[in-house]
């Protein structure tokens, strides 16, 4: 695999389009779109180009929430809402049949290490040479939000699993049934992180989706599940974790995450307590 140069942001989703221009305040205590710092840890991992996939009729207001992160940006309209991976197909000549790094617009990352959560996994995929998806153990009652996968630990690695399945968003039941990866802990499993680097055969199994799909759409998810079967494909637990501030109080949550782990800490532990003492007085 040659050096992975470009990058598809996906935030084309009938509840996703907005979610990328929220502000969060940044562990430098500074105020960022939820767009701009994802642009800046794919910037920070050594990407040149990025292509953003969105709905139509939101350019001016991506083009602004995306600031002065990348001067070179590509937007892209989905004009026809068709599906997750009907998005990431959009991208298909900005792409050139090159492998890329592909993340969601709904997730921020925040790294554990001195490497972004997208350099991580960049150096996965190039190291094996094969497509690479980054997932996060997971707790039971939240798998029905994710993409999980089924895999086998790989030999002298740690953290790293040869995928044989994936079922998007399954119940628990399914899970236990089908989903079981050695080494998790009970009622632990693992979910995508929103983030992948794809080889360009990825597009050619969307295309068969999209051939063999009604007007519903098609997604990511069954693609990578028909690939894995016919081609090496990983998934690797980063050094980091997945904040999804499309959920319920997601924002809030991502923030406090951020917050505890900048330069702000004390202060939003003090302010925290503070409101938790006026709670139960």
């Amino acid at each position: 695999m040659s050096k992975i140069r470009k990058a598809v942001i996906t935030a084309a989703g009938e509840h996703h389009s907005q979610l990328p221009l929220q502000t969060v305040v940044g562990g430098d205590g500074l105020v960022r779109t939820a767009l701009q710092m994802t642009l800046e840890q794919i910037r920070d991992s050594g990407i040149d180009e990025v292509a953003l996939v969105i709905c139509p009729g939101m350019r001016d207001s991506f083009v602004a929430a995306a600031g002065s992160a990348f001067t070179d940006l590509t937007i892209i309209e989905q004009h026809e809402p068709r599906g997750y991976g009907d998005a990431i197909l959009r991208a298909e000549e900005f792409l050139a049949r090159e492998s890329f790094l592909h993340l969601v617009s709904d997730h921020l990352y925040l790294t554990a290490s001195n490497r972004p959560c997208a350099r991580q996994l960049i150096d996965v995929a190039e190291q094996h040479n094969c497509c690479a998806s980054a997932v996060q153990s997971t707790r039971e009652n939240e798998i029905g939000n994710f993409g999980t996968i089924s895999g086998m630990p790989v030999a002298r690695e740690t953290n790293l699993y040869e995928l044989t399945g994936i079922i998007e968003k399954p119940t628990p039941t399914i899970a236990e049934q089908q989903l079981v990866v050695a080494g998790q802990r009970a009622g632990h499993y693992l979910c995508f992180f929103g983030m992948h680097v794809l080889t360009p055969s990825v597009l050619d199994q969307l295309r068969r989706s999209r051939d063999e799909s009604d007007d519903s759409g098609f997604n990511l998810t069954d693609a990578l599940n028909a690939l894995c079967q016919s081609e090496r494909c990983l998934a690797s637990i980063l050094d980091g974790t997945r904040c999804n501030i499309g959920q319920k109080y997601g924002l809030l949550l991502t923030q406090l995450a951020i917050s505890l782990g900048g330069q702000d800490r004390d202060y939003v532990l003090g302010e925290m307590i503070a409101l938790l003492a006026a709670k139960t007085a």
